[in-house]
Parts: C-alpha cells; sequence; structure tokens
C-alpha cells in the first residue's frame, strides 16, 4: 500500500494522476514556500494543478482556488507584503495554510460573517473564504496571522 500511495503522490505531482489510483487519505506536503507579491498568479495556476491531481474539480475547486488567492492577496496588501503558503492532504481534505508577520487582523473583519457594504472597496477576502470553503481556521495578532481554508476532497459532502 506504501507503494501505491508513494507512486500516485509522485504520478500526481509529475502531471500524471494515474486513472486507477484514488488519493490517499493522506499525502505529504504538496506546496510549501514563501510568497510575495509577485507570486500570486503562479500560485494560484500551482493550486489549481495541484488540486485537480488530488481530486477536487469544478465549482469546488475554482471555489477554494479563489478563497486562497484572496488569502494570498490580503497577505500582500495588508500584512506586508510577505508570506508562507502550504497546501496539503490531511484526513480526506485539502488545507491550505497562510502566515504572515504582519500586525494582525481588525476585529470587525474576523468572523467572516459580514461582507463590506456595497460601496466599500475591499474588505470581503475573509467573507468570501468562509463561505467557499468547509472549515476557516483562524489566529491572529500583533505578530501575525495563520489562516487555515479547508476543504472536503468527497464532492458529495
Amino acid at each position: 500500500m506504501e507503494d501505491r500511495i508513494g507512486q500516485s503522490v509522485r504520478s500526481a505531482l509529475d502531471g500524471e494522476p494515474r486513472a486507477d489510483a484514488a488519493p490517499p487519505r493522506e499525502w505529504p506536503v504538496l506546496l510549501d514556500r514563501a510568497f510575495g507579491p509577485d507570486d500570486i498568479a503562479v500560485l494560484r495556476h500551482e493550486a489549481i494543478r495541484l488540486l485537480a491531481a488530488a481530486g477536487l474539480a469544478g465549482d469546488r475547486q475554482d471555489g477554494f482556488v479563489l478563497a486562497v488567492n484572496e488569502v494570498l492577496t490580503n497577505v500582500v496588501l495588508h500584512a506586508g507584503g510577505n508570506g508562507r503558503v502550504v497546501l496539503k492532504i490531511e484526513d480526506g481534505s485539502v488545507w491550505c495554510v497562510v502566515t504572515d508577520s504582519g500586525p494582525g487582523i481588525p476585529g470587525a473583519y474576523l468572523d467572516g460573517l459580514h461582507a463590506a457594504e456595497a460601496f466599500e472597496v475591499g474588505g470581503r477576502g475573509l467573507w468570501l473564504a468562509h463561505r467557499l470553503c468547509d472549515e476557516v481556521t483562524t489566529a491572529t495578532g500583533p505578530i501575525g496571522t495563520s489562516i487555515g481554508l479547508r476543504i472536503i476532497l468527497d464532492s458529495a459532502a
């Protein structure tokens, strides 16, 4: 079994998904890298490739990629411009964790329940993430923020 999982991961990461192999329940980290303003588009395309290899497609993939993009953009615009993104599969879900060393998220944006007013520019990133992901976790303070985005791979979820 371990050989099948290793082979499945290698095939998926090489862009050669095996038709006979379902994604394992837990893969090693798929992506772990620092990013800055010039990396957002590249990371978005890389996330699409990795999510497709993991079996996430359609509207759920599009929504998750949008949520990831919004969180990455928030780091660039509001948290000093640089952060770290980790994408991995764990227990049948894809987790994306984005961290930064910015000043923290203002309380008004933390719950993800309230969208910005129609005339306001910005302020919808976390609100969107809460609507597009199966789970959003937030740890924030004056020395930085960590946002976890989870989507269940089973499309019936």
